[in-house]
Order: structure tokens, then sequence, then C-alpha cells
């Protein structure tokens, strides 16, 4: 960034933007001790606001303001000292950022978009529509939308003429049926020496409890602690047939209540029974 974050923040600020500020990595601050580390129990890596007791919304999109007060605090300022890059929240300003992440992506949009402003990113391009709409990503391979409860990174200004947003970038945001989760296994064992322990209902009952716990008290790095999980629970419950769709249905939304998509939850589950060779 050829200026300094602040004095960027300031203009962006003085063009509508509420804007916040970045560590590397591109990660909000969490702009008071009780947010700071993600105490307040915010999404991994405060990305989005958790359930925050302070007075304000003090990070992620719900932390981005015009007020050049605030901007300039001696609070903020510290933060900008530390920043390495400037956002902004585009819904905030009711607009809509079509974040195109490489050359094929860009190449889609003109062939397919309306013209619109555009900024040119380390990757790709923003497309910048006049309009905002929910947030959602991964629409299509390399493409991002931008809008309310997101934030964007601020570059510049950008060049053409911002167009309203149109319904074809609105119908993005209607995603295609997740695909199918993979249900339970059907490889059945028998112990020796009688039926298979884990279909005892307590012991299972106890196993699925356990790992809906993990991932409840997960508090960073929750990609992660989901896949553990769900490799514990294939491990030990996975190759005797005892694990039923009410299982994993439960392991699934303990899963998404932490955030996850069903996709990722798929994901996860997926590469889990391949890894143990299922």
């Amino acid at each position: 960034m050829s200026t300094h974050p602040l004095n960027t923040a300031l203009a962006a600020a003085g063009r509508g933007l509420p804007v916040l500020p970045l560590r590397r990595g591109k990660i909000p601050f969490g702009n008071c001790p009780t947010c700071a580390e993600n105490a307040c129990g915010g999404r991994p890596n405060m990305k989005t606001p958790g359930p925050c007791a302070c007075p304000a919304p003090c990070h992620a999109w719900a932390a981005a303001t015009t007020d050049p007060h605030t901007i300039g605090s001696p609070a903020w300022r510290r933060r900008w000292r530390e920043a390495a890059a400037v956002a902004y929240h585009p819904g905030g300003a009711g607009l809509t950022v079509l974040d195109l992440d490489h050359a094929d992506a860009v190449a889609w949009a003109r062939a397919t978009l309306p013209a619109t402003r555009t900024v040119a990113t380390t990757r790709g391009e923003h497309w910048i529509y006049r309009g905002a709409m929910r947030s959602v990503n991964n629409v299509r391979d390399g493409v991002d939308l931008k809008s309310t409860m997101a934030y964007a990174r601020w570059l510049d200004p950008g060049t053409g003429t911002m167009t309203a947003l149109p319904d074809v970038v609105r119908a993005l945001a209607v995603k295609e049926p997740a695909p199918a989760r993979p249900g339970p296994l059907a490889v059945t064992l028998t112990a020796q020496g009688g039926a298979c322990r884990h279909r005892t209902p307590v012991f299972l009952e106890r196993g699925i409890a356990m790992a809906e716990q993990r991932i409840s008290e997960a508090r960073s790095a929750v990609h992660t602690a989901v896949y553990r999980t769900f490799l514990a629970v294939l491990s030990t419950h996975g190759r005797c047939g005892c694990l039923t769709d009410t299982h994993v249905n439960r392991l699934f939304a303990a899963a998404q209540t932490k955030g996850e998509s069903a996709r990722h939850c798929t994901e996860a589950w997926t590469n889990a029974r391949t890894a143990l060779g299922m």
C-alpha cells in the first residue's frame, strides 16, 4: 500500500464506505480486550462477529464505520499502525462486490455479466455493482459475492461506471443443492464372542455425545476439529455398521452450528472415510 493505512481508510470513508483495518492474512482485528484473540466466541479468525457483549460491535464487518473520529481514535490508530490492509463493508454502502479470484473467473464475468466498475486485484478483479444483497462464497469456481455481513479489501476506486445490481448477479446467490451426504457405512463386522459391542446403546450414545461436545467446544480451527472428530467416530464405530442416519445427522448438525457448511461437512466425512480406507 503506497499510503499509510489510516490515510487510505479516511479517504475511503470519505467516499461513503464503512472501513475497518485488517491484519496479515486479511483477518480483522479484535478491537477491544474482550474480543482479543477471539475470546468473545466469534467465528474462526474473527471474520464474522460472535456473541460479543461489548457496548458496540468491535470486529469484522460489524465494526466498519465511516466516522472519521472513530477511525482516527487512539484505539483505532494502534490498529492502523499494525494493519496490513484496509477493508470495507460493501453492504453497508449499498454495494455488492463480485470477487473474481483468477483469470478464468474474470473471463467468465466479461462474457456473461453487465459491465460495471472494476478494480484489479492480485489474482483477478473486483466487479462492483450498486445495490446490496446477501453474501455467498463459492457461487462458482473462483467467484464470491461480498455485500451484507461481509467485507472486501479496499484497493482503489477502480475504473468504469458503476451499474445497478442485475438479476443475473442476484441469481448467483441461489446455490444448487449440496451434494448428497454420504450415508452410514454398509460394512458389518461381528466382534469375537458375540454381537458387536458398538451396538450397545450406552456405548454408542456416549461416543456420539462426546463427539458433539468436542465439536461444540472448538474455539479455533473448527474445520480441523470437525475432521478429527469425524475421523475418531469412524475409526471406532465405522466398520461395524452401527452408525445410522440419525447419528450422522447429529454430527453434521453440531458442525453446522459451529458455522460449517453442508458441503464442508460432506467433504470432512468423505476425507475421514478415505483416510481410514473405508
